[in-house]
């Protein structure tokens, strides 16, 4: 997977409004395996219905998306379960982690999937993210701040195109959400792939080769 492309893209709930000014919506946009784009909003701006676009959970939007030239209102359930696992990842806002599993079993039910990444490499990210020691807890009895690591860790345990991360460093102190984003661009730059970062206020320090106003 090289491009995605937004044509005319606007949220349903958005289709009434004539005065909507926005670098995404309702343009013609490109986004390119290799470049790194930070997509920054006010909530309430369709974010994370962004984000469920290019992952095939929601089709509520009139105009098309392409992927490599396919509109992806083409794509079959199977088209989109191979793409989860092998083209795009993501780390949603809500981080989807499975709270009666330890840090590792949630990360590892996700690597399992491709044998992507080595247990050694694994718990390296785990030691660099200052959670080792979390390694073997219940995700639900974590704070949210770790619970974001652990579900950034399991985001890069997998080959992907394209990196999505919605509001990745939300709870996270600068030092950690610092290491994150080295983590984050070195295994992006490993798969040379594209990475999306959404924000809405503390946005992750990366090399932004484009910053957009959703």
């Amino acid at each position: 997977m090289d491009l995605i492309r937004f044509q005319n893209v606007c949220p349903q709930v958005f289709i009434n409004n004539s005065g909507i000014v926005s670098d995404v919506w309702r343009q013609q946009l490109e986004f390119k395996k290799g470049q790194t784009y930070l997509v920054e909003a006010e909530s309430g701006k369709g974010k994370s219905t962004f984000c469920s676009y290019l992952m095939g959970y929601r089709h509520d939007y009139q105009g098309n998306i392409f992927i490599d030239g396919k509109d992806i209102e083409q794509y079959q359930v199977s088209d989109w379960v191979a793409i989860r696992r092998r083209n795009v990842s993501c780390l949603f806002q809500d981080l989807r982690l499975f709270p009666e599993l330890t840090a590792w079993e949630n990360v590892d039910i996700k690597n399992s999937l491709t044998h992507w990444k080595s247990r050694d490499e694994i718990e390296q990210w785990f030691f660099r993210m200052g959670i080792a020691d979390k390694k073997d807890t219940r995700v639900g009895k974590m704070s949210f701040g770790q619970q974001q690591r652990v579900a950034m860790i399991r985001a890069l345990a997998q080959p992907f195109d394209f990196l999505l991360a919605d509001e990745p460093i939300s709870h996270l102190d600068d030092v950690s959400a610092k290491t994150m984003g080295v983590i984050m661009m070195e295994e992006a730059h490993k798969q040379k792939a594209g990475v999306l970062v959404t924000s809405i206020g503390k946005r992750l320090d990366l090399p932004y080769d484009h910053v957009l106003q959703l």
